[in-house]
């Protein structure tokens, strides 16, 4: 059975594709088939104009009906397609996916960054060893920063933050936006000390092969982040392309979202920061799967 997740985010939009087979040993049931990114930047309108602007609404249209047309070539059983931050925000928004359903066929839903989180805590509990103690997980978008706090695995609440890497760019993140989210993460800090972050995001995952940390233990030292910032800010956007190899949509946001984990680490009092490299699309496409196992439904 194939299963696919469409994510549009703030930065960027992905497709993923997977293969799940039961009749096989567990070291083979699921198969990443296909894996595509297009940096749509829909946070670069949005945050600035407040709408979708045509020319993206153009993009957007073309890019969902090749997204069709390669769930259709890998014969995709299931799907669902999100949009998160940008399209929350735009006023324009419900009409863009109801004009990319009405020519793709494709189904749209925003979701709140609450459900945003439910979706990757589940997927971060199943795959990783958060299951005893206490973690603030910690997914940086383009348009806003979703905070989730586990305790032994349950996710105990979640906070949604308009402080994204697109949005700082743009100047549109406020002030007190941001001493909300510090004040928040003190107070989480003082009546759960030791608590660990988890990091997610295309982002951390860039920083942290930067870092050239020990990749066997996917731990970002501090340390290492606060280096690599220091190195990376001065530089203009060319110069981060040529030296550390990022695509253009990728140099710009990657000093502020690592703003964003510093403040997060000092609000916590943490040292270092777990990068597993689960994203949405991963999240999104395991939950069908897990739901359908659940509810006893026949896997081919």
């Amino acid at each position: 059975m194939n299963i696919a997740a469409i994510d549009i985010g703030s930065n960027g939009a992905r497709l993923l594709i997977k293969s799940f087979d039961d009749n096989v040993p567990a070291s083979q049931r699921i198969r990443k088939l296909m894996f595509v990114r297009i940096p749509l930047r829909l946070g670069k309108d949005v945050f600035a104009l407040g709408k979708i602007s045509k020319e993206r609404q153009h993009m957007m249209l073309h890019m969902m009906k090749g997204f069709s047309e390669f769930m259709q070539l890998y014969k995709v059983d299931h799907y669902r397609a999100c949009a998160t931050s940008a399209m929350r925000d735009a006023d324009n928004g419900k009409k863009v996916m109801q004009r990319i359903e009405k020519h793709t066929g494709i189904r749209l839903e925003i979701i709140p960054g609450a459900a945003e989180a439910q979706l990757l805590c589940n997927n971060l509990v199943e795959n990783t060893d958060s299951g005893v103690g206490n973690y603030a997980y910690v997914d940086v978008g383009g348009g806003s920063t979703e905070i989730s706090l586990l305790h032994d695995g349950v996710l105990a609440e979640s906070h949604s933050f308009n402080v994204g890497t697109l949005r700082m760019l743009a100047g549109a993140v406020t002030q007190e936006e941001r001493n909300a989210m510090c004040r928040m993460l003190e107070e989480y800090a003082r009546e759960f000390p030791g608590t660990k972050i988890i990091g997610s995001g295309g982002n951390i995952n860039r920083l942290y092969k930067l870092s050239k940390a020990d990749s066997d233990k996917r731990v970002l030292p501090l340390s290492k982040l606060k280096q690599l910032y220091c190195e990376l800010a001065p530089m203009s956007i060319q110069e981060r392309m040529e030296k550390f190899k990022l695509k253009e949509d990728r140099a710009d946001v990657i000093i502020p979202a690592a703003e964003i984990f510093l403040m997060v680490a000092r609000s916590l009092d943490c040292d270092s920061i777990i990068v597993p490299n689960i994203s949405l699309a991963d999240s999104i496409v395991d939950g069908i799967y897990r739901d359908m196992t659940r509810n006893g439904e026949l896997v081919e």
